[in-house]
């Protein structure tokens, strides 16, 4: 959402008190939200509801919590200390750094070619002439064009195009589902259904983004946001942001769940979400698929603007930490600019390496350096988080209190076991 911050002065800027003129300004929060809400937040929350209706709604929502908990502690430490999550990161160890400069290599690669690959589906399901190869390679190279030219303001305003359209087509189709809700009747008590345990768990872990969360003090850094005076302002953008996310995460699942839930039919991978708009579309009409595709296809989009911007921030600032560190100098990372060159290096690298993997199988060993890095970044970053939140690098009225702890332990808690999950599994599978 543009307004007169995006033209003023950093550090000349007044944070807005009032509701109204809050709304006005949210804005870094919905990027990051709208970024986490992927391909595979759409495939949980419609297996859950395809799997056990109404009854794990709960569990959509506390996921969005947790992403939620998680993303105002990145904001507030950026806000509190004027530094970025990754230089905090950094003080955390060269082992850390190490790890986390790895991983972003290799999410570019196998991220570059996960999510322009699901577009791809889409797209061919509307489009079914064009080759899947050649629909994921436009996808690609949309996401690079739009960040290459662009600037935050840019990335700002088309975002909030694709979560208005997303509005509009998602929420609107479980709107007219439930306008026309079967015979079936729902129970919206919290449960835990028999044989829903690792269904729960997957739809937690899964509702919001991962490494992207990290972005967000970039994000905050470009609306021109700084100082311990934008914290109220940051809590309620971020607040509002996941939100919007649960709206969209719940309204997948009514709509699985009214289409779905004792059916009989289930829906596999990524393929299921137009299985999933093949069936609404059989019940409601050849437009009614049309809306849900274009839906499904705009939050994918956004996964590959969002990350093809932010991690790209990411990685040059991670440079600019190894830089600083041989040189024994001290830099800021306000001077990254999307005109950085590692900034376009990034860019460059999530955009035309992972084209390759498209047209061949995936290298074993890529996947699984990603499977096991993944799996076990979501509990360092809680960990992290734990760590910075609490030290004196943080005021103390700006510090985690005892519940915001108790709830990051929870929360590494639960991303041990999820992570120690899909270890074995990518390992021993």
């Amino acid at each position: 959402m543009s307004n007169d911050l995006d033209n003023a002065p950093r550090g000349s800027q007044q944070p807005p008190t009032t509701f109204a003129k809050k709304l006005k300004f949210i804005g870094p929060g919905l990027i990051v939200a709208a970024t986490g809400v992927g391909a595979g937040d759409f495939i949980m929350s419609a297996l859950a509801g395809a799997d056990f209706g109404w009854a794990l709604m709960w569990a959509i929502i506390g996921g969005a919590a947790i992403k939620l908990i998680l993303s105002e502690g990145i904001g507030r430490w950026y806000l509190a200390t004027g530094k970025s999550f990754l230089e905090g990161w950094h003080s955390l160890g060269w082992v850390a750094t190490g790890y986390f400069g790895v991983y972003v290599v290799v999410f570019g690669l196998i991220y570059g070619a996960a999510l322009p690959a699901v577009s791809a589906l889409i797209l061919t399901a509307m489009f079914p002439g064009p080759p899947f190869w050649l629909w994921a390679i436009l996808s690609a190279l949309a996401g690079f064009v739009l960040v290459w030219f662009g600037r935050y303001a840019v990335l700002e305003k088309a975002m909030t195009v694709f979560v208005a359209l997303m509005f509009i087509t998602v929420v609107g189709s479980a709107v007219v589902i439930l306008a026309n809700l079967g015979t079936v009747t729902y129970s919206l008590a919290p449960s835990v259904p028999e044989g829903s345990f690792l269904r729960i768990l997957g739809v937690i872990g899964g509702v919001g983004g991962t490494i992207t969360l990290t972005c967000y003090s970039y994000w905050i850094h470009a609306k021109g946001w700084s100082g311990k005076k934008w914290i109220p302002m940051m809590r309620f953008d971020i607040t509002s942001a996941y939100i919007i996310t649960s709206i969209f995460a719940v309204s997948v699942l009514i709509i699985a769940a009214e289409l779905l839930f004792g059916s009989g039919i289930t829906i596999e991978g990524n393929e299921g979400l137009v299985g999933l708009a093949d069936s609404y579309g059989d019940r409601f009409g050849s437009t009614a698929r049309w809306a849900l595709l274009i839906g499904i296809w705009a939050a994918i989009f956004t996964s590959i603007l969002g990350p093809w911007h932010g991690v790209s921030f990411l990685f040059a600032d991670f440079v600019r930490i190894i830089r600083d560190a041989k040189r024994k100098e001290v830099s800021s990372h306000e001077s990254i600019t999307e005109q950085d060159p590692y900034f376009r290096i990034y860019l460059a690298w999530m955009t035309f390496p992972p084209m390759l993997l498209l047209l061949i199988e995936r290298p074993l060993a890529i996947v699984l350096a990603y499977g096991i890095m993944g799996a076990i970044f979501m509990p360092l970053l809680s960990i992290g988080l734990l760590y910075l939140l609490n030290s004196k690098r943080v005021d103390p009225e700006y510090r985690s209190g005892k519940i915001n702890n108790t709830l990051l332990v929870l929360i590494v808690l639960l991303f041990v076991y999820l992570g120690g999950s899909e270890l074995y599994s990518t390992v021993v599978g």
